[in-house]
């Protein structure tokens, strides 16, 4: 049975303030939080309806494993349609990015993102794509929001997330910065080599004009049609494919 005070550290940690406060966030459904155990995550915490139980196969016998009614559950989960399955993971502690951890290969740098869906699509498709690395604005969603956590599917317990002042970042990294802009060099001209940092802006804005000031080569998805713009969870993408791409062919 679910006490108040299970109830209200849940429900509050839908909020970056009390994630941050309580080290905790949450995440939901069969997959995602099988992933998660499977990681170097510590689980805080599972809460499992009875049938959703029996879908969870070899659980770790030290995990915390409460179990709850369907009734009790509608007052934790976050989705609308939930599948019995909640977990609290621990948040790993926060490290300081070295650029020498990533000088060799590509990362993807965000500037501003808002959109939680995004975000959980961004961080999924690198994973996809064997970056490893994403580094955000400090003004870019929280990662641990639960609707990016949801997004990922699993594929946050994978990737290095950092926040950081990305503008001061890039001038310390001495990478080389491939900016998509609407006006550039087409991405399927361009030689994105063995390392670099791909920068995406901000869904209304772009990227911000001081970070566009550090931008070595400005890179386009050429336009066909007459759309205004590309969803940046859809730009990330297509620059993912390009860089695997140009390294399984064009080695």
């Amino acid at each position: 049975m679910l006490s108040k005070a299970q109830i209200s550290l849940i429900t509050s940690l839908h909020h970056k303030k009390f994630r941050k406060q309580h080290g905790l966030f949450i995440v939901e459904g069969i997959k995602s939080v099988s992933e998660f155990i499977s990681s170097t995550y510590q689980i805080h915490s599972l809460y499992v309806t009875p049938d959703a139980r029996t879908k969870m196969n070899n659980l770790p016998q030290n995990l915390k494993c409460i179990e709850v009614s369907e009734r009790e559950f509608l007052k934790i989960t976050t989705l609308a349609s939930p599948q019995g399955v909640l977990a609290l993971v621990n948040m790993a502690p926060i490290a300081d990015l070295d650029p020498e951890k990533i000088n060799h290969t590509h990362s993807i740098v965000l500037d501003d993102i808002q959109d939680p869906g995004n975000l959980g699509t961004i961080i999924r498709t690198a994973e996809w794509f064997g970056i490893k690395t994403i580094i955000c604005s400090i003004g870019t969603v929280d990662a641990f929001n639960p609707k990016v956590v949801q997004a990922t599917m699993g594929s946050l317990a994978r990737i290095s997330i950092h926040y950081t002042d990305i503008h001061s970042f890039i001038e310390r990294s001495g990478l080389k910065t491939f900016g998509a802009l609407l006006s550039g060099q087409s991405i399927y001209k361009t030689d994105f080599g063995d390392s670099g940092l791909i920068i995406l802006g901000n869904e209304g804005n772009g990227i911000n004009e001081a970070i566009i000031k550090q931008v070595d080569q400005a890179v386009t998805i050429p336009r066909i049609g007459s759309a205004e713009s590309l969803n940046v969870a859809i730009a990330t993408t297509i620059f993912c494919s390009e860089l695997t791409r140009q390294k399984l062919y064009q080695k």
